[in-house]
Order: C-alpha cells, then sequence, then structure tokens
C-alpha cells in the first residue's frame, strides 16, 4: 500500500501523469474486486462443504434407526448394509452417477459429461458439489435398504445399491435438478419448461425420498412378508424392533442432518435478493427454510403421537419418531418457497398420510420394517403436492429467478399449472423407478439371490451370515436371577412374533 502511494502521488504532483494515475487507481481496485470475488466463493464452498458433511451425518442416522427397527438377531446385517450403501455408492456415483445427473452440456433426458469427474472442476462444477450430490445419492439408497430388512442376501444389497447410486437415482435428479432436464424449474431461459413451470422439488420430497421408497416398495413386495409378520388368519403380528433408544437417536442424528439436506440445497450463500448491502438475502431464505424444516417435522410427531394415541390407547415413541420423520421428507420440496404457516399444515397432513399408509399397509399384508415405503414415499409424494399448492410468488421468484410470469401455488393464488407439472413428475418417478428397480428385484428374486432362506431368515443373519451376533453377553446376563426368572440377558434377543398390533385379536400359532 505504502508504494502506491509513492506511485500515486509523483503521478499526481508535477508535471504527472494522468493516465497512469487512472491505471494505478483501477488496477487497485480491480485487485480488491477479484480479492471479494474469492472470499465469496470460498464462503459459498465453505457453506456447501459443511451442508455435505451433515448431509453425511444422516448416514449415522439411518444406520442407528435402522438397527433399532429390527430385531437385535440381524443388527449386524443392517448396519453393514448402511456401511456399504455409502462405500458402494460412493465408487458408483464417481464412475457413472455425477455424470448422468450433472453432467452439461448433454440432453434432456441423462447427463454424458464428467464421468469419473473427468473435466472438474470448471464454473459451477467443483469438488465440493460432487461431494454434496454424492450425500444426496446414498441417502436414497439408505431408504430402500430399511424396506427390505431382515429377509434379504446381502450380495443383493451390493447389487441394487450399486445400480440406484449410479444410474436409477442420477437419471431422477438429472431430469429436475440439472440445468438441462425436461422438468426443472431451474432450467434457462432459452428453454422451455414443463407446463410453463418445471417442478420445484427444491431438497428432493421427489428425487430422494419417492425414488427411495418406490425401489423399496418393489423390493418388499417381490420379496414378501418376513416369517411371521401376518399369521395363518391374515392378522398383523408386531416384529418389534429391539431398541427404542438406537431409534431415538438416529431420528435425532437425521433431524440434525436435514438442516444441511434443506437449507444447504441452496448451495450458496452469499447472494443477495434486490439491492446489493440489503440485509435481506439467500442468508435470509436459508433461515427460514430451516424454519418450515423444523416446523413440519415437529407437527408431524405430535400429530402422530395423539393420531396413534386415539389408535391404539397408549403413547409410543417410535410412531412418533416416524411421524417426524414423515414431515421432514414431506416439506422438502417446498422447504424453501411456502412460509412457515403453511409448514404446519404440511406436517400435520404428512401423519395423517402415514398412519393411512401403514393402515393400508397392513390390510394389504405389505411389509416393510422401517415403513420406509410409506414414510419416504407417500409422505414424498404429498410434499410435491403441497409445493404445488402452497408455494409463494415472492419465495418462488426468488429462489427460481429469471422467468416473470412464473407459476406459484394454486391456494396462493398461481393457477394449477405447477400442480399440473408436479402431478406429472410423481408419475414419472413412481413410473422411471418401477421400470428400473422393479426388474432389477425380479430377476434377483428369479435367480435366487434376493431372499435368504426361511432357516437362516429364524436364526436371524448375524449369525448365519456375519459370524455372530451384534450384542455379546456373559454367562450372567444369560442365567436365572435369585427368584429363579430370568435375569433379563436374552429379553434383546428374543424374536417379538408373540404380540399382535394394538386393536387386534390374538394370533393363531404361527
Amino acid at each position: 500500500m505504502s508504494t502506491c502511494s509513492a506511485n500515486l502521488t509523483l503521478m499526481l504532483t508535477g508535471a504527472g501523469n494522468a493516465t497512469g494515475a487512472a491505471d494505478l487507481i483501477c488496477g487497485q481496485f480491480d485487485s480488491v474486486t477479484n480479492q471479494f470475488t474469492d472470499t465469496a466463493y470460498a464462503i459459498d464452498s465453505t457453506y456447501l462443504l459443511f451442508s455435505a458433511y451433515l448431509v453425511f451425518a444422516m448416514q449415522l442416522g439411518f444406520a442407528m434407526l435402522c438397527a433399532g427397527s429390527v430385531r437385535a438377531k440381524n443388527t449386524m446385517n443392517i448396519m453393514l448394509t448402511n456401511v456399504l450403501d455409502a462405500c458402494a455408492g460412493a465408487l458408483f456415483y464417481y464412475l457413472f452417477g455425477f455424470a448422468f445427473a450433472f453432467g452439461t452440456p448433454s440432453n434432456a433426458f441423462i447427463g454424458k459429461q464428467f464421468f469419473g469427474l473427468k473435466g472438474l472442476p470448471e464454473t459451477g462444477f467443483d469438488y465440493p458439489y460432487f461431494l454434496y450430490q454424492w450425500a444426496f445419492a446414498i441417502a436414497a439408497a439408505g431408504i430402500t435398504s430399511g424396506s427390505i430388512a431382515e429377509r434379504t442376501q446381502f450380495v443383493s444389497y451390493l447389487i441394487y445399491s450399486a445400480f440406484l447410486t449410479g444410474f436409477v437415482y442420477p437419471v431422477v435428479s438429472h431430469w429436475f435438478w440439472a440445468a438441462d432436464g425436461w422438468a426443472g424449474a431451474a432450467r434457462g431461459s432459452n428453454h422451455s419448461l414443463l407446463f410453463k413451470s418445471g417442478v420445484i422439488d427444491f431438497a428432493g420430497s421427489g428425487v430422494v425420498h419417492m425414488v427411495g421408497g418406490v425401489a423399496g416398495l418393489w423390493g418388499a413386495l417381490i420379496e414378501g412378508p418376513r416369517i411371521g409378520r401376518f399369521d395363518h388368519a391374515g392378522r398383523a403380528v408386531a416384529l418389534r424392533g429391539h431398541s427404542a433408544p438406537l431409534v431415538v437417536l438416529g431420528t435425532f442424528l437425521l433431524w440434525f442432518g436435514w438442516y444441511g439436506f434443506n437449507p444447504g440445497s441452496f448451495t450458496v450463500i452469499d447472494k443477495a435478493y434486490g439491492t446489493s448491502g440489503s440485509f435481506y438475502g439467500q442468508w435470509s431464505a436459508v433461515g427460514r427454510t430451516a424454519v418450515t424444516t423444523t416446523l413440519a417435522g415437529s407437527v408431524a410427531g405430535l400429530t402422530t403421537l395423539f393420531g396413534k394415541r386415539l389408535q391404539n390407547d397408549h403413547w409410543n415413541v417410535i410412531d412418533v419418531c416416524n411421524g417426524l420423520l414423515g414431515g421432514f421428507a414431506a416439506i422438502t420440496s417446498g422447504c424453501s418457497v411456502v412460509d412457515p404457516w403453511a409448514a404446519v399444515i404440511c406436517g400435520f397432513v404428512s401423519a395423517w398420510v402415514l398412519i393411512g399408509g401403514n393402515m393400508l399397509a397392513a390390510k394389504l399384508k405389505f411389509d416393510d420394517p422401517l415403513e420406509a415405503t410409506q414414510l419416504h414415499g407417500g409422505c414424498g409424494a404429498w410434499g410435491i403436492i403441497f409445493t404445488a399448492l402452497f408455494a409463494r410468488e415472492k419465495y418462488v421468484n426468488q429462489v427460481y429467478p429469471g422467468r416473470p410470469g412464473r407459476p406459484y401455488g394454486l391456494f396462493m393464488g398461481g393457477g394449477g399449472r405447477l400442480l399440473g407439472a408436479h402431478i406429472v413428475a410423481i408419475l414419472a418417478i413412481v413410473g422411471w423407478v418401477s421400470a428400473t428397480m422393479g426388474p432389477l428385484f425380479f430377476v434377483l428374486n428369479k435367480l435366487g439371490l434376493l431372499r435368504i432362506s426361511a432357516e437362516h431368515e429364524m436364526a436371524g443373519m448375524d449369525l448365519t451370515r456375519h459370524g455372530g451376533m451384534a450384542y455379546v453377553y456373559t454367562d450372567e446376563d444369560s442365567g436365572k436371577n435369585k427368584d429363579g426368572n430370568d435375569g433379563g440377558g436374552n429379553f434383546m434377543l428374543r424374536s417379538a412374533q408373540g404380540k399382535v398390533e394394538p386393536g387386534d385379536t390374538p394370533p393363531t400359532d404361527v
């Protein structure tokens, strides 16, 4: 700075050089501007990386939720599948998935650049963006693993996880999130949009949750229910998970991670809305998105608490946790474009969607140990519809700028074009995932690679497939106490096959 001042003084005194002075001053301004630009990139990249870390932490939440929701004899198996979802997902998303999803320029159906991350980094596509999108991809795979828990061969997990993260999920994310996807709300101004609207699925109620839920639906349907889930009379029998504390721990970890999942989907935070220097910008929208996420999940949890209390005459923490997660899955689509009061409505309805979905599943003898199909598939679909009803014009234009007159929520005065686009989105996701994952599970089943044997299922996969149980008990744990009663050490290992779903008549012998 002292050198610049001395040079400027010489140029401005005596027979100074005005042109040289101007060049010097402008050069200094350019240098400062470039530093601000670098700082903005650094801030946005740090924000995106931090969000990616939060979303990845959801894998731990999924692992704990799944572990607590299955019987103790299958704990090792379900935790191993969660670990390998991340590992296999990393490899196949790196090789193919990211290219299929965001490889632009491409066509409206699938991307065709950046295979193996070749060509990165470039403007808009740096390594933090890959990491963030990979964390989303493995979340979809984790959803599916819960639907087919406790009776699926391990090799099938590896095959479907690689296929889902490497091809099925990336194609859907290209449709709705890539700059040239056929239904994306962020398509350039020179491209046509679906119903002149595009689909507002901001953080993935459809792209992530419906994809995982529909894939799980086909896996669970083709495999059939677990042994003992329904008795000979067709009545539902409760096969309770072995650890409510793990379920609660997993739920809170997922709640924590959702603050990266939804607010992080802005991908940048250093962006002003309107005049630069205003207090209002994308940072405010990030905060609002965190608020709508919190409200939807909380209201869904409370609604489920009282709804299940009326249905079963008891307070159940597992039901509350699932209801809360259903609210999060639903708000994920419209979290950035709705008001907080609308998020309350979203959470309330999502709870009843989950409760109704579970009743329908029991009636149809559909067995999903983690309610993943009902929770992520059903509540995710409701979230897509909810966004088309309650998206606010101001927020839509801020989050998806550049298209004056863009449609917004039907109930907010925006007409029905957005709703039409979102109905098409739901049908497209269901159709695509059914056409890809359904045949995959069918072929695996025909080849004898999908379901384990009845003997191994009854004994538990930890013992028969993974070299031992997840929990180690001492002799004292498994013995009798001084009153001659079971000391309780084997309680965690017992199947709950004898318990009937609340409200049912006692089952016949299985």
